[in-house]
């Protein structure tokens, strides 16, 4: 395994749709899946798309910790292949977003709050599950990483975007989508 180095905001690897998987378990994905997991790690990150490390394969990796869940339910390290995201109401929040492959920014950034992610797994086992919250946050941001979309391009409002340092200090509430 290898901790990977991440593509930041400006490479072309960012901004090309993904190529879909053909076979979850062949060995060279599932080595890219084990480093990726390791480079996660390392970053401290939620959420890591291929992309982000030089690879437009569409496929993600991502967890939910605890600390970060709404209802304190951790999701643990999960593999998304092939994923199609459903919005399950047309119900929208902001929320705060950071990316490593923008490091040491974040932005308040308008999500779905209910959606229906479906997908195969590492295995190559087709899934759906219904995700909301944080949850659904952090897998709409990995899934937009396939389609060459960064969170500033779905950005509302630039006020709510700034460093990471500055967003702490003055803790700015957000506003209600409407």
């Amino acid at each position: 395994m290898a901790i990977l180095k991440i593509a930041r905001m400006g490479h072309p690897v960012l901004l090309g749709k993904a190529l879909p998987v053909a076979d979850p378990q062949a060995a060279e994905i599932q080595l890219l899946l084990a480093d990726m997991v390791e480079t996660l790690q390392d970053a401290g990150g939620v959420g890591l798309a291929a992309p982000q490390v030089y690879r437009p394969l569409r496929m993600f990796i991502w967890h939910l910790p605890a600390t970060r869940a709404e209802n304190g339910v951790a999701v643990p390290l999960s593999v998304v292949v092939n994923p199609e995201i459903t919005p399950l109401s047309e119900t929208r929040e902001l929320g705060w977003e950071g990316c490593l492959s923008i490091p040491g920014l974040r932005a308040a950034v308008p999500r779905y709050r209910d959606i229906r992610l479906t997908g195969l797994d590492a295995r190559g086992m087709p899934f759906t599950t219904a995700l909301s919250g944080f949850a659904a946050r952090i897998v709409q941001h990995e899934t937009d990483h396939l389609d060459g979309i960064l969170y500033p391009m779905r950005m509302s409002d630039f006020r709510y975007f700034g460093f990471n340092e500055e967003t702490d200090r003055y803790n700015q509430p957000l506003p209600e989508i409407v």
